[in-house]
């Protein structure tokens, strides 16, 4: 062999090079070996990999390719382009769209390597524009923007609170309460419908169900949205989130200091979302915040999330208000688009919706009134949320920027590269979920088919920090509804996707709920 190449560390912290070494009996392939007197990683060691610039894909024309993506309206559709891009380039291939550069994934083994190597400090794709607002404004980050050491000593702290099974169920009474009350919203609904049944678009009704939902839990405060009058201010915030969402899109191919120069409407209206999200959240911590001072909650009774942060006191109080921010406009939009496609799918699906009463009915009589007790027992149910979200997964990817260098399908894959495993494409692929068209809750419940193939909530120290209150939150809410009501939907009628940072029906998703007693 010769030596070809010294490869320097992409990174300081970096303890070891790789010498990309010409192999007389694999052409065009590179041996990593190590340097003298460095720490070498195990995973690499003696293995063969092709050069990083023999990826395939289309990655050398950055701004040209951004430019056809815009021409052929490609943003609303990017989710299926990534399905047609690994059936034409393979399991991994390079990209690159205007300045917004990545490796894709879709092999569960390629994301097993990519998140076990990813450090003490993982880093996650940072969205643009989120973090162009909070410097536009000079607004602290939470643990979502956050990376290194002032990521990780505020996770560890959150972790606690947001994560951990004490806290955990905590959350079930404040959870339980308001999926009782959406219950009873249905029930007067179909009354004054005279005709025993209730069909409507869902979207609004359960976007406020999940704000009611993760406020209590949060803020342990009821904002009075499955009232039929619902305060304007909160209204304004429910509209808010929905305008940040739409204006991100565009910010994550185009720099926002671009659009901020030349004043587009896209970061006004992206600015004056996030203003009413911050100054909604600020009313509800000041609130807290009051009632904490005047002692007038009680300390052995749980009051959320923000209550017990500040009776800690171990993170500042605009350290706990950026995160805390953070995870209520993110925790909305995302649970509640899921429990429509859970809903929208188990309409489709009488069979699954027996099979899952049946066991709801079981998992009560033996809790014998132990809600906490009960949710150990409903496996099926959980297993039809996971099928839910492979089906119709919030995000198109899930990134990480790698801590160190790594293989991936044997190409060598330099530190500090945005890494994205397409879990929306590995949920439609026949090769690691067979008949995947088919909505199968039981697939889940089969050891040997899950590994890495459930990410919808991430992996590892970075995993979602709500995902704790998104899984009780959906769990809870199904089991009310599936005990009262039937659901149904016209047969036959096709639902697409489209991308708006989150992925959205393409179309009104129209449901009937009719009460278990009543005849169709």
């Amino acid at each position: 062999s010769t030596e070809l190449k010294v490869r320097k560390p992409a990174h300081p912290s970096s303890l070891w090079t790789l010498f990309c070494m010409k192999d007389a009996q694999a052409p065009g392939c590179h041996r990593a070996y190590m340097a003298p007197g460095e720490v070498y990683p195990p995973s690499l060691q003696g293995k063969m990999a092709q050069p990083f610039n023999e990826l395939p894909g289309n990655w050398r024309t950055g701004w040209l390719n951004l430019y056809h993506f815009w021409k052929e309206g490609s943003f609303h559709n990017i989710h299926n382009i990534m399905i047609h891009k690994f059936q034409k380039f393979g399991p991994i291939y390079r990209e690159k769209l205007g300045f917004y550069e990545s490796v894709n994934i879709i092999n569960p083994e390629d994301a097993a390597t990519l998140f076990k190597s990813e450090g003490t400090y993982p880093e996650r794709f940072t969205v643009p524009a989120w973090v162009a607002y909070r410097d536009f404004r000079n607004k602290p980050y939470g643990v979502l923007l956050k990376n290194g050491e002032a990521w990780r000593s505020d996770r560890l702290v959150l972790n606690k609170e947001a994560l951990s099974l004490e806290a955990t169920d905590c959350f079930v009474p404040l959870l339980n309460e308001v999926g009782e009350d959406f219950v009873n919203r249905v029930q007067v609904q179909i009354e004054k419908s005279g005709r025993g049944r209730w069909t409507a678009d869902l979207t609004n009704e359960l976007f406020r169900f999940a704000l009611e939902s993760v406020c209590n839990v949060l803020y342990g405060v009821r904002l009075g949205l499955l009232q039929d009058i619902i305060d304007p201010e909160a209204q304004k915030f429910i509209d808010a989130v929905t305008l940040m969402f739409h204006t991100t899109s565009p910010m994550l191919y185009i720099p926002p200091k671009l659009l901020r120069r030349i004043n587009s409407k896209t970061w006004r209206d992206h600015v004056q979302a996030w203003d009413a999200i911050f100054m909604h959240a600020d009313k509800c911590i000041q609130n807290i915040y009051r009632e904490l001072r005047l002692n007038r909650k009680t300390t052995k009774e749980y009051t959320g999330i923000l209550s017990s942060l500040l009776v800690q006191d171990k993170l500042h109080i605009d350290d706990i208000k950026a995160s805390v921010t953070e995870m209520m406009a993110g925790g909305v939009d995302t649970t509640s688009m899921t429990l429509q496609w859970a809903m929208f799918e188990l309409a489709r699906s009488p069979v699954v919706q027996d099979q899952l009463r049946a066991e709801i009915l079981a998992a009560r009589q033996v809790a014998q009134g132990d809600v906490l007790k009960m949710l150990k027992s409903i496996r099926l149910l959980k297993a039809a949320i996971k099928e839910t979200l492979r089906l119709h997964p919030v995000a198109v990817t899930l990134q990480r920027c790698t801590a160190q260098e790594i293989i991936l399908q044997d190409y060598l894959i330099p530190s500090k590269t945005l890494v994205q495993v397409g879990i929306y494409a590995l949920g439609r692929d026949p090769k690691f979920f067979p008949k995947p068209e088919l909505f199968d809750p039981q697939r889940w419940l089969k050891t040997d088919s899950t590994y890495f193939r459930g990410l919808s909530f991430g992996f590892g120290p970075r995993q979602c920090l709500g995902r704790r209150i998104a899984e009780l939150e959906m769990q809870l809410f199904l089991i009310h509804m599936l005990e009262n009501f039937k659901i149904e939907t016209k047969r036959g009628v096709d639902i697409g996707t489209k991308f708006d940072l989150i992925l959205i029906p393409d179309k009104p998703i129209h449901l009937t709920l009719r009460a278990l007693d009543s005849q169709p």
